[in-house]
């Protein structure tokens, strides 16, 4: 087989083989493949995509090249959440207990962000002691007696994905359908657990801007899941303005401890509920959708949902108190309130622009090296549709006292608004949700 060949192959629009993309992936990831030869295939892809399988193909190569998280010691079905990211993307915190509390096995690898706020482990370490670093017995043994643990991942999971994604990311083939969702599914399906529930955002602060572009990717992850013999559910939602209202790290962990307390933000809560009652169901612990969103309501309002995390932040070296005293979190110096320039209505809010303000102040990374400050952050006091008064807040700043920081994320953020002299509706939230058989539009 010579690479050049499978390159002419896939630039004529022909389908290749199983055994094709599988010299591929490892040609490339062991180093026998040059780096131009693979960006050429790249461009390829990129314009002539791929079939459902040839996707499969690709991913379940991309997952062989490296180890597989044995989970089978684990008793019961395992079900994993994944989420495009967002801005306030809350999510995982509020969404693992709930789910545990129900009977469900929440076994989920996760990682650091590089972005406008850290990942769910940046978010978690705000909790004093909590640690993702766990040995693998360790995180067999948590979800089997607590029925939640959350580890980071290891390089060792997908290893090509991430030499090939250095190279797309230098090509201009990023934003590739395919490429994008064997990203994600190898890492996904590395780890090992038996159902996926998928949280594909689309608006001004998600990857996929455009929702035909949200439903291709949700359809191929499927797609790819199924093929591999998992049981998957896609959801496509909106994020055209931030989830719920905290962004940051410590706040957004204040966030989800309200939530878990029946008082958290309506459109967190019901994404939670959304999501979770899926994963109860795909794990056969409700019969119905309905069902499942019954069952975690009630775990809401009881708070059996917030003493699983404090659970799961006492398994994993953390201080549960802090969960009863959130002003156990790291604290920030100085609350600053962002004032509105002028009067009228919230029509839109850039939720990239929002999210790239809260990295300014500190809350995210723009390399692999950099500190999370985990006391940082944004929390809005106004959203789409709501009336504002001139000098009345859209925000609090959580700062660190820096002002050049906080000027630069301050006029970010102010322009990140606009303010109209009619009200207007909320944005749609709930798009689509998706299975292997249709698509259910709302």
């Amino acid at each position: 087989m010579r690479m050049y060949d499978l390159i002419y192959k896939k630039r004529n629009g022909a389908e290749l083989s199983k055994g094709e993309i599988n010299f591929i992936i490892s040609g490339f990831t062991k180093g026998e493949i040059p780096d131009y030869q693979m960006a050429a295939f790249l461009m390829t892809v990129y314009f002539r995509s791929m079939t459902a399988r040839e996707s499969t193909d690709l991913t379940m190569a991309m997952v062989d090249s490296g180890e597989r998280v044995n989970l089978s010691k684990i008793k019961g079905f395992k079900v994993d959440k994944h989420s495009t990211g967002g801005v306030g993307d809350t999510t995982s915190l509020v969404l693992g207990p709930i789910v545990a509390a129900c009977g469900g096995k929440v076994a989920k690898m996760t990682g650091r962000g590089l972005g406008h706020t850290g990942g769910t482990i940046d978010k978690l370490e705000s909790i004093p002691g909590f640690t993702c670093s766990l040995s693998k017995e360790k995180f067999v043994e948590n979800v089997n007696s607590i029925g939640l643990a959350l580890m980071g991942q290891t390089a060792k999971l997908a290893p090509a994905d991430k030499v090939i994604y250095s190279l797309r990311d230098v090509t201009a083939t990023v934003d590739s359908i395919p490429l994008i969702a064997g990203s994600i599914m190898s890492k996904k399906l590395a780890a090992g657990s038996d159902g996926i529930v998928l949280d594909v955002k689309t608006g001004s602060g998600a990857f996929m801007e455009k929702y035909e572009d949200a439903l291709k990717l949700a359809k191929a992850m499927v797609d790819i899941g199924e093929g591999a013999g998992k049981k998957m559910v896609a959801f496509i939602t909106s994020m055209e303005e931030p989830l719920g209202f905290a962004i940051g790290n410590s706040i957004e962990v204040k966030e989800a401890i309200d939530t878990l307390s029946g008082v958290g933000p309506a459109d967190l809560t019901d994404l939670c509920v959304e999501l979770g009652s899926n994963m109860l169901l795909i794990s056969g612990l409700v019969k119905t959708v309905e069902e499942g969103k019954k069952k975690l309501k009630e775990i809401i309002t009881s708070k059996k949902g917030l003493e699983k995390l404090k659970q799961m932040a006492k398994a994993q070296g953390g201080n549960p108190d802090a969960i009863d005293n959130p002003s156990l979190l790291p604290q920030c110096k100085k609350l600053v309130e962002i004032k509105s320039e002028k009067s009228g209505y919230v029509e839109k809010i850039n939720a990239l622009e929002v999210g790239i303000s809260s990295l300014i102040l500190g809350a995210g990374r723009t390399k692999k090296e950099d500190i999370v400050n985990p006391s940082v952050g944004i929390y809005l006091k106004k959203k789409i549709g709501d009336k504002i008064e001139k000098g009345e807040p859209l925000a609090i700043f959580h700062t660190d006292g820096d002002e050049k920081k906080f000027n630069e994320a301050k006029n970010k953020f102010l322009n990140a608004y606009t303010i109209g002299a009619k009200k207007v509706k909320p944005p749609k939230f709930f798009y689509a949700r998706v299975t292997k058989d249709k698509v259910e539009e709302y």
